[in-house]
């Protein structure tokens, strides 16, 4: 089969590897339909991460089931279906707990709890940017699509990780009907966050970016972009809140942050967080932070540490929820807003190409080339 293949840094290709097969009962092997490059695939993608060369990447998947093992008893080869990209034996203490983003099993790797398709330190899996792929203990993993997934598949393929993840960041941030959140990025995660507090019934949404392509599409879905380019955000917040700070805010940018000048700064997000929120306030964390950092800039940063303003947080008595999502927690739910019509997260796809153009997608999504929002690929098209 094709597949996008990281041969090291921004340098991938996309060549002829192995179909995957049934290696286990509970085996299935899916037909990709979409896979999206994701701002993740990024940091592995500009070498800032220890990924191996000859490692197919991809997490944000979605296809038809074409083959399924012995073991599968509720999936059937035909079914549309979306694939988290946790990987997750569904049996383990913390599966069992809902917490399927760190599965006790499904990463050999020893001292790491948690595994994801085609990813850095989370296991041997295969990514999704490829014609095929096997997914392990099919039945728990795979979330079964309706049938309009044929007609709205850039929809239903956000399901895999995007949408779920800026749900997440909502939901540690503890949002509610009627708070102010302030949102730091206006990337494909940024956004669904921003996108998912409305849909909680946020009264004020402030999205914080300097790309005017971004600003616009948070803008579009109706919240208030702030350029840190202009002016300091946590200021241009305090403004709009009468001093006083938004209720709750999310970090979607992760340990990648830069400031309008350009220079990296993988603390920036995370203290102008805690500057923006308001005394007691909720912080969610979901941007990317590493625990090694080969690219950084700095020996901390090297070793996946920032200089963090704990003073402040400590003295404001705020909270803190940070880490992968785990998919499942919420995909059931975001499905069923699809389908109804009240959610359509594929507002975020800027471009839609075939498999063998992957490359130049990654080039100008890496370069945050203007209107190169979010790419998803088509692989058996």
């Amino acid at each position: 089969m094709k597949a996008l293949v990281y041969n090291g840094p921004r340098d991938v290709t996309v060549t002829d590897v192995p179909d995957p097969g049934i290696e286990r009962p509970r085996d299935a092997i899916v037909q990709l339909t979409r896979s999206n490059i994701c701002g993740s695939d990024l940091h592995m993608y500009e070498g800032r991460t220890e990924m191996q060369p000859g490692r197919v990447l991809g997490h944000e998947n979605m296809g038809q089931i074409v083959e399924t093992g012995p073991g599968v008893e509720n999936l059937h080869p035909g079914d549309m279906v979306s694939v988290p990209f946790n990987v997750a034996c569904g049996q383990c203490d913390n599966c069992e707990h809902g917490l399927t983003n760190y599965c006790l099993t499904a990463n050999p790797d020893p001292g790491i709890a948690g595994a994801a398709y085609g990813f850095a330190g989370m296991g041997p899996w295969s990514g999704g940017q490829a014609q095929y792929l096997q997914v392990p203990w099919a039945d728990f993993n795979l979330l079964p699509l309706p049938d309009d997934a044929i007609e709205k598949p850039n929809d239903y393929v956000m399901l895999s990780d995007i949408f779920p993840t800026g749900y997440h960041a909502t939901e540690l941030a503890g949002v509610q009907p009627g708070d102010s959140v302030v949102i730091y990025g206006a990337g494909p995660v940024g956004l669904m966050a921003a996108y998912s507090a409305q849909l909680k019934g946020a009264a004020t949404v402030m999205v914080v970016d300097r790309h005017p392509d971004r600003l616009a599409l948070a803008q579009k879905i109706g919240a208030i972009p702030i350029s840190d380019a202009a002016a300091s955000p946590a200021d241009q917040v305090l403004d709009l809140t009468d001093g006083l700070g938004a209720d709750c805010g999310c970090e979607c940018v992760g340990y990648q942050a830069h400031d309008a000048a350009g220079h990296e700064h993988p603390n920036q997000t995370l203290n102008e967080l805690v500057d923006s929120v308001k005394f007691t306030g909720r912080l969610g964390v979901v941007g990317v932070w590493v625990p090694l950092d080969p690219g950084a800039s700095d020996d901390l940063a090297r070793h996946g540490e920032v200089i963090f303003d704990y003073g402040k947080f400590w003295f404001k008595g705020q909270q803190m929820g940070t880490g992968q999502c785990p998919v499942k927690a919420y995909d059931h739910h975001l499905r069923d807003l699809i389908y109804t019509g009240k959610a359509a997260p594929s507002f975020i796809v800027s471009h839609q190409l075939p498999l063998d153009q992957a490359p130049q997608g990654y080039q100008h999504f890496d370069a945050r080339d203007n209107g190169w929002t979010k790419v998803t690929l088509t692989p058996n098209e």
